[in-house]
């Protein structure tokens, strides 16, 4: 009997078919219930921070907004996006058919110990780049930073660890996770989904500089890369997070520092070029503990429904109109095991038995299309009725030579 069929090892990028009610319109219906969720989502948090500002009196800027402060500011922003994580969350269940936590990782949920290791790597790697980057001398139009006190950036230090995690993590489960698995969707090339999240990462963050376009691009692409060789978002998470962290938290030291309208799509190629050099360093470190670490990369598809009628896989296969002509007749219940076929009315006493196989089709003693010689034990096939040998008379309905009714 054949082996029941193996379910297909879908990794991170084609989880989208991981629905046992996967349609092809389902990942693209909910890219679009992310966009419109999360606008929404978004105006009602706009429209509660206004009601709070007015209602504690903050001043208004030209456009009538409350102006919060930097950091109340930079935490309102933070929010703006982090809010993005239950739409999609939300959006994988109802639209997707499938648990939420697949965006996570192949195992449906976020592997935490896999995660801090990560973090506990990025943060000596992207501190020393980032120390580098501060040791940069600064151009000449610049004024020169001043430090804004312990008791301000305490403040403002613990808002970022707060609320810097659910920003970064809401843009990985958007870009890495729900647009990589979307394109996975119809492409199996791994590359194929994970180049056009990049191109938009990219994007998203608006166009200042050459540099700072191709420094966003290879964060994303690293970040993707990351995140499908390691069947989850935990590395990428870690990545974006202590990069953020260390950037936020570098200009929450200095007066007006989180006010700037600087982003990194703005950095020179000095700062890039440092940049780049963690990321890859970062990635390089990952993939070594990848070596060391046992990670499931993979997750199995759902099988096929089983037959409507219970036909158990592996049975053997019945002909749609009956047994064709000449076959022999299939056994009610399925195959009988053996390696050769069994009379349909059962063994009858003296039959050609081979040991070890069973019945030999056609042997059966007196069988009308071989000829074969009647058996003197005084058996004959079911059914035959010549007589036995050195006497005249018929062999009887049970195929014995005993006389029969009637006879003298």
């Amino acid at each position: 009997m054949t082996q029941p069929p193996l379910a297909e090892q879908l990794p991170y990028h084609r989880l989208a078919r991981l629905a046992p009610r996967h349609r092809w319109w389902r990942p693209l219906l909910g890219t679009l219930v992310v966009a419109v969720g999360y606008v929404l989502a978004v105006l009602v948090l706009m429209l509660c921070f206004l009601v709070l500002g007015v209602a504690l009196g903050y001043p208004e800027d030209a456009d009538g907004w409350p102006e919060f402060g930097p950091v109340s500011g930079t935490a309102l922003d933070l929010l703006s996006i982090a809010v993005g994580i239950p739409v999609l969350l939300l959006t994988v269940r109802w639209i997707g058919r499938r648990p939420a936590g697949t965006v996570s990782s192949v195992t449906g949920r976020l592997r935490w110990r896999w995660l801090g290791l990560c973090v506990l790597t990025a943060v000596p790697v992207l501190a020393l780049a980032m120390g580098a980057m501060v040791l940069l001398p600064s151009d000449g139009g610049e004024a020169e930073s001043q430090w804004v006190g312990w008791p301000a950036f305490g403040r403002a230090l613990a808002m970022l660890v707060v609320l810097v995690p659910l920003q970064a993590a809401a843009e990985e489960y958007v870009f890495r996770g729900w647009l990589t698995q979307t394109a996975g969707a119809f492409l199996r090339s791994p590359w194929a989904a994970l180049v056009p999240q990049a191109v938009l990462f990219a994007a998203a963050h608006g166009w200042g500089t050459v540099w700072g376009f191709a420094d966003l691009l290879v964060f994303g692409v690293c970040a993707g890369w990351l995140t499908w060789r390691t069947g989850g978002l935990e590395a990428s998470i870690a990545l974006h997070t202590v990069n953020n962290l260390l950037a936020f938290g570098v200009s929450a030291a200095v007066v007006d520092g989180l006010a700037s309208d600087e982003t990194a799509a703005d950095a020179g190629w000095q700062t890039v070029v440092l940049d780049v050099a963690g990321i890859v360093l970062y990635t390089a470190a990952v993939t070594w503990w990848l070596r060391r670490r046992r990670l499931d990369r993979t997750a199995p598809a759902p099988l096929p429904p089983a037959h409507p009628y219970g036909v158990a896989p592996g049975q053997w296969p019945v002909h749609p109109y009956g047994p064709v002509p000449g076959q022999w007749p299939a056994h009610p219940y399925g195959s009988v095991p053996g390696p050769s076929p069994v009379h349909p009315y059962g063994v009858t006493p003296g039959q050609g038995v081979m040991p070890g196989q069973g019945v030999v089709p056609g042997q059966w003693p007196g069988h009308p299309s071989t000829g074969a010689p009647v058996s003197p034990s005084g058996t004959a096939h079911p059914g035959a009725a010549a007589p036995w040998p050195g006497t005249d008379r018929p062999a009887g309905p049970g195929g014995t030579g005993e006389d029969t009714p009637g006879t003298g």
